[in-house]
């Protein structure tokens, strides 16, 4: 297997283990996005979860590390913009890691770290803000940045780049609507971002992106 296959075969992977990841913490944290009255779980699952979420952040960036050299072929400027805003969207998701993890525990302390019903509460909430900001508002830029590049060049099929195309802007108008309080999360609106990358993950895995090193710059 070439260089460039092997490199898009683990982009694959990072992105499977980025809906792993993000779909097992958010069952282990509670559902505080989804309902704010719920319960926070246990000490030991939200650990968990967090956890989770450092490997979540972690492959995040991977995959646009490893997409990088991929995509640099025929733009830099979207490489380079593609990774940013992955790293920017890992520092949000970190950043809601810490300031929940007060919540359930104290660093070396197997106790309770103490903390009042509003503290706790008050934390989730930024949790869940930072939710909402990272890969509620960053990822739709990220994905329309890349799939508008991978439709120009077909470097898989349109119907992948179109679900990114489509998915992307509509998760982002979503958002902002649930930001401004005018809507709730709508499940159905996120389908084709999902798609999308499962779609994408599947390819790079099976067919990855053309190895010809005179493919066209498009800017």
């Amino acid at each position: 297997m070439s260089s460039p296959q092997r490199t898009a075969r683990i982009a694959g992977v990072l992105y499977f283990v980025t809906h792993v990841t993000s779909v097992a913490a958010a069952l282990l944290y509670g559902g505080s996005a989804k309902d704010p009255l719920a319960p926070l779980g246990s000490r030991q699952a939200v650990l968990t979860g967090a956890a989770l979420e450092v490997i979540l952040a972690v492959a995040v960036v991977g995959t646009g590390v490893a997409l990088y050299p991929l995509v640099r072929r025929f733009s830099a400027t979207t490489a380079t913009g593609y990774l940013a805003l992955r790293t920017l969207e890992a520092s949000v998701i970190l950043m809601g890691v810490v300031v929940l993890l007060p919540a359930v525990a104290r660093p070396g302390i197997a106790g309770d770290p103490g903390l009042s019903t509003q503290s706790v509460d008050a934390l989730r909430l930024v949790h869940d803000w930072t939710f909402l900001v990272g890969p509620g508002l960053v990822v739709p830029f990220h994905t329309a940045l890349l799939a508008a590049l991978l439709w120009r060049t077909r470097q898989v099929p349109r119907i992948v780049a179109g679900l990114g195309l489509v998915g992307g802007p509509l998760v982002g108008a979503m958002n902002l609507a649930v930001m401004f309080g005018v809507s709730t999360v709508i499940p159905i609106l996120v389908i084709p971002v999902f798609a999308w990358e499962i779609g994408l993950a599947g390819y790079l895995i099976l067919r990855g992106f053309a190895v010809d090193r005179s493919a066209p710059q498009v800017g």
